[in-house]
């Protein structure tokens, strides 16, 4: 299919086999499992995943010019194809059961969908577990650990809620059109460890720490010293080295 990519919705198609197939080879489901592509695009990595086992399959794709293409490649009753922007995806739903989330995320919502995954008021999530694609600049924050520049509020919020595994990069050359940077394929598998702590005040500490981030925390934390004092935790440290741990801890006591 002769398509041109729309820039606007951040279309990368990858067609390299070698590429498709060692994301395929990932993802492991079974019959009570929901695969969610998001994103299909031409549907090159929804050939791997249709072959495979499972009890339905979600595909979220905005951009009408590529539906029909979709429905005349994947019709069947186990495979739904949703034509909406994946933002708006109800990924909880409760007849979502045991999810497999999938996709080469376009890079320019991919943050935007990884804090409605992550920020789910329900603990653990529908997801039992994300193979996602990220510009590589973007999954070294996300895995960043402290004392390392790429580490922010976005390594802290989303490693409060998940295991994550770095797969492998994947250079701009694989894809159609080239982006200007390489990608990078991440696991991610929900754990339970900060479940107990809302969210929202997570990433409000974290948001606050890190708006200063050369700060230290005595002054910029100033709102949560009392709690920081308490938790014996060094005012004289800057947010990057204060761990998830921490960050967590301070939430908790709010």
């Amino acid at each position: 299919m002769n398509l041109k990519n729309k820039k606007s919705l951040g279309q990368n198609f990858i067609f390299d086999k070698n590429f498709l197939n060692k994301i395929s080879e990932l993802i492991a489901s079974n019959a009570n499992d929901t695969i969610i592509e998001v994103g299909p695009g031409l549907g090159t990595l929804t050939n791997y995943l249709s072959q495979k086992i499972y009890k339905k399959m979600i595909l979220i794709e905005k951009d009408l010019r590529l539906i029909e293409n979709l429905n005349n490649n994947f019709s069947s009753k186990k495979i739904k194809i949703i034509n909406d922007d994946a933002l708006n995806f109800d990924y909880q739903n409760k007849s979502i059961f045991d999810s497999i989330i999938v996709g080469n995320l376009p890079f320019n919502i991919s943050v935007d969908l990884l804090y409605i995954w992550t920020k789910t008021k329900t603990w653990p999530p529908k997801q039992k577990k994300m193979i996602l694609m990220f510009q590589k600049e973007v999954a070294n924050r996300i895995i960043a650990q402290p004392n390392n520049k790429s580490y922010g509020k976005l390594s802290v919020v989303i490693q409060s809620r998940y295991e994550i595994n770095k797969l492998f990069d994947v250079p701009s050359s694989v894809f159609t059109p080239p982006p200007k940077v390489d990608g990078t394929m991440l696991e991610f598998i929900p754990h339970n460890t900060y479940a107990s702590i809302d969210i929202d005040k997570i990433d409000k500490v974290s948001k606050a720490a890190f708006s200063q981030r050369r700060k230290k925390i005595k002054n910029n934390m100033i709102n949560y010293i009392e709690i920081i004092e308490r938790l014996s935790i060094d005012q004289n440290l800057r947010p990057e080295n204060l761990s998830v741990l921490d960050y967590c801890e301070i939430a908790k006591n709010i």
